[in-house]
């Protein structure tokens, strides 16, 4: 005695398998992100010492020569910043800016789990320049009221008649 199966049902068993089999083909693997270093910087005055807040910080995380990206905290009023999404191996451009001082830039190769830099802001000093007086300062063309800054032959050049 044999039972006879509704040709629907077939159809129902047979989709079914179907998509449990493709389900399982087009899922991808899961892969883990990469390790990360937890990474704190201190942003302190060269000269004592003291904190510098409210500073900008950025992260640069380089692949080869090229920058992948930047990350920019800003220091809090003990002039600290933690960052933990560097992956562990990477290297890291330090970039630190801040109102009144020069800017501060180095690379970091990150190869542990954890890294603290102490960056110390110096001021700015005078630039040089070929057109001053030497001293890092240009020379003043500006003439004082009721005179003119028109070019006047030197003494050496003779006056054509």
């Amino acid at each position: 005695m044999y039972r006879r199966i509704p040709s629907f049902v077939l159809l129902l068993a047979g989709l079914l398998s179907a998509s449990l089999a493709f389900g399982q083909e087009s899922r991808r693997k899961y892969t883990p992100p990469p390790p990360t270093a937890t990474i704190k910087v201190t942003v302190v005055r060269s000269t004592n010492g003291k904190p510098i807040p409210n500073a900008a910080v950025v992260f640069h995380p380089m692949e080869g020569d090229r920058d992948k990206g930047a990350l920019e905290l800003k220091s809090d009023e003990d002039g600290k910043v933690t960052i933990d999404v560097i992956p562990i191996g990477d290297t890291v451009r330090l970039q630190v800016i801040a109102d009144g001082w020069k800017t501060y830039g180095e690379d970091y190769k990150i190869d542990t789990d954890s890294k603290e830099i102490l960056v110390k802001m110096k001021r700015p000093s005078e630039q040089y320049s070929l057109y001053g007086d030497g001293h890092g300062t240009a020379t003043s063309t500006t003439a004082p009221k009721g005179q003119s800054t028109s070019a006047k032959p030197s003494e050496q050049t003779p006056i054509p008649q």
